[in-house]
């Protein structure tokens, strides 16, 4: 079992040491588990065990994206919509929608669908939409 994996279950228990988990993942990042990368991530951007920290949150998530995480690069695609610590760019958040789904993220399926029913990023073309909220409605996303 893997730094990672420890630090999961470390982080189960009913009175977690968040500093010992810290370092586990920290580790695994350094070994090159980008999962780690990605866990650090959300804890920064939501300011969950750590300080809020916006910038150093989309850096870790970045890189876990640019290892194709499908659940980094939804998160990313939403902080390039919304505009959360990056300049907004509805055209790079509909690629990275279209990244994550193609990698199984079955929240970004609809997102990309969502965006091509309003023109978000693309050009509108709701039967191009249709498709694609049709497939996330048979994944359970609607």
């Amino acid at each position: 079992m893997g730094h990672y994996e420890i630090a999961l279950q470390e982080m189960q228990k009913q009175d977690p040491d968040i500093g010992h988990a810290e370092q586990l993942l920290r580790s695994a990042r350094d070994n090159g588990d980008f999962r780690a990368s990605y866990a650090l991530g959300t804890w920064y951007l939501h300011g969950r065990h750590f300080a809020k920290d916006t910038a150093r949150a989309l850096a870790l998530i970045r890189e876990a994206a640019d290892a194709d995480l499908p659940d980094a690069l939804f998160d990313l695609a939403v902080s390039y919509e919304k505009g959360v610590g990056v300049r907004k760019n509805a055209r790079k958040a509909v690629g990275l929608y279209l990244r994550a789904s193609l990698l199984g993220e079955k929240q970004s399926v609809y997102e990309v669908g969502r965006c091509y029913f309003h023109g978000i990023g693309v050009t509108q073309d709701r039967r191009v939409a249709r498709v694609w909220l049709d497939r996330a409605r048979e994944l359970g996303v609607e």
